[in-house]
C-alpha cells in the first residue's frame, strides 16, 4: 500500500472529507486527491502534520513495520 492509499484510509476512518484535510494542511483538495490517487506524494514538510492529525506515527504513515 502506498502513502496515498494510507492517507485515504485514515481520512475515511475519521469520517473526513478531502476538503477538511486540505484546509487543515493549507493545501488544495486537488492536492489531497492527487496523493490519494498516487499521482504524487505530499511534500516532505507535510508528513509530520499529516501523521499528527491522524494520531499515527510516521512509520505507520509510510507502512513501515518492525515486527516482520
Amino acid at each position: 500500500m502506498m502513502i496515498g492509499e494510507r492517507i485515504k484510509a485514515l481520512r475515511k476512518q475519521n469520517g473526513m472529507t478531502q476538503e477538511k484535510l486540505a484546509e487543515y494542511l493549507c493545501v488544495s483538495y486537488q492536492a489531497v486527491s492527487k496523493w490519494e490517487n498516487d499521482a504524487c506524494c505530499p511534500d516532505v514538510s507535510l508528513i509530520i502534520p499529516i501523521a499528527k492529525y491522524f494520531s499515527v506515527s510516521i512509520d505507520t504513515l509510510f507502512g513501515y513495520r518492525t515486527d516482520s
